[in-house]
């Protein structure tokens, strides 16, 4: 896809800022410590990233402030949806476990999506902060980033909350469910 192709409207890059803006007041308590006209300021001088936020916002993840790194002043943003984001449930975690299916494919695999968006997967410690802020994923559950020895062998992990408690667990990679997904993170 052409990096043209990848620049929102005007209107849509509107849009969105409006939405952000109304989300981020809705929501105070996910960043205390943050200024909307920090956070607005950082978009406007990241043109190239608002496509990506656009993106996490169409499959339904919500995507809120929730944290700024103070060493390279970006602005962190999550999914911040209830549930696993809807328009990127059913997936396998990468690519390779979507080629390795031989009936029954899922659409996409979580990997191959985040890199399309230009988004990062949550690691667990992300998922763990995000928990923090809320009760998210009590239906549904999401991938995370796995790591390459328990990739090698087949395997990928995802986590949700249960019983008021958050839980990693690990699946085959090519597995896909209607009610997992995965979580972003995108920094601006």
């Amino acid at each position: 896809m052409s990096k043209q192709a990848k620049e929102p409207s005007a209107q849509a890059r509107a849009n969105l800022i409006t939405t952000l803006q109304a989300r981020f007041e809705k929501n105070s308590k996910r960043h205390p410590s943050i200024e909307w006209k920090a956070v607005q300021e950082r978009l406007e001088a990241a043109s190239e990233k608002l496509w990506s936020l656009c993106e996490m916002e169409r499959t339904g993840g919500e995507p809120d402030v929730v944290d700024i790194d103070t060493g390279t002043g970006e602005i962190i943003f999550y999914d911040c949806s209830p549930e696993s984001p809807i328009g990127r449930r059913s997936c396998c975690f990468d690519p390779e476990a979507l080629a390795s299916r031989k009936e029954n494919k899922p659409a996409f695999s979580a990997v191959g999506m985040a890199s399309e968006m230009g988004v990062q997967i949550l690691s667990e410690a992300e998922y763990r902060k995000l928990q923090t802020l809320g009760s998210f994923d009590q239906k549904t559950s999401s991938w995370v980033q796995t790591p390459d020895d328990i990739r090698k062998l087949g395997g990928a992990l995802f986590c949700d909350r249960r019983y008021n408690h958050i839980f990693l667990y690990h699946n085959g990679a090519e597995s896909y469910y209607a009610a997992r997904g995965f979580r972003a993170s995108l920094r601006i």
